[in-house]
């Protein structure tokens, strides 16, 4: 069976900002056709749960009380690569809007709701690396991609 990445979140683990989960239930499909590792970027990096949000502006990752966190964003997205490494994964399913999972959309930096085209830290490095990057509006063809 193939490996794949799954951001933890969308699995149900409690690890978002406010330490909650984006658990959506079109995953468990994947779990019958692919091995999945569970990771998140921001808590492999030292991040607690809960923690501040935090969001992308002119290249750095600061959190909402002004402190730039790109040291754990980084640490935690070269975590993601040595994995990707390790078991030579091609595919990764990531939550979208996130500063470190972002495919297709990221917040602004200004803390203000606001999405725009873009991808989070380690969404950036995976796909440089040439692993496929899916969201749950992809999912269907991650399912079919088997």
């Amino acid at each position: 069976m193939e490996t794949i990445l799954v951001s933890a979140c969308l699995l149900g683990d409690n690890v978002k900002y406010d330490g909650k989960n984006n658990y959506d239930e079109k995953v468990e499909a994947l779990k019958e056709i692919y091995d999945i590792v569970p990771i998140c970027p921001e808590v492999f990096g030292g991040l607690p749960i809960p923690r501040v949000p935090s969001e992308i502006k002119n290249g750095s990752i600061i959190n909402k009380e002004g402190k730039d966190v790109t040291h754990q964003f980084n640490d935690g997205a070269h975590k993601v690569i040595n994995i990707v490494n390790f078991l030579h994964i091609k595919k990764a399913l990531l939550m979208d809007r996130s500063p470190s999972c972002g495919v297709t959309k990221i917040y602004n930096g200004r803390f203000n709701g606001t999405l725009i085209d873009g991808m989070g830290y380690t969404a950036q490095l995976l796909k440089e690396k040439g692993v496929k990057l899916y969201t749950i509006d992809t999912i269907d063809e991650l399912i079919n991609d088997k």
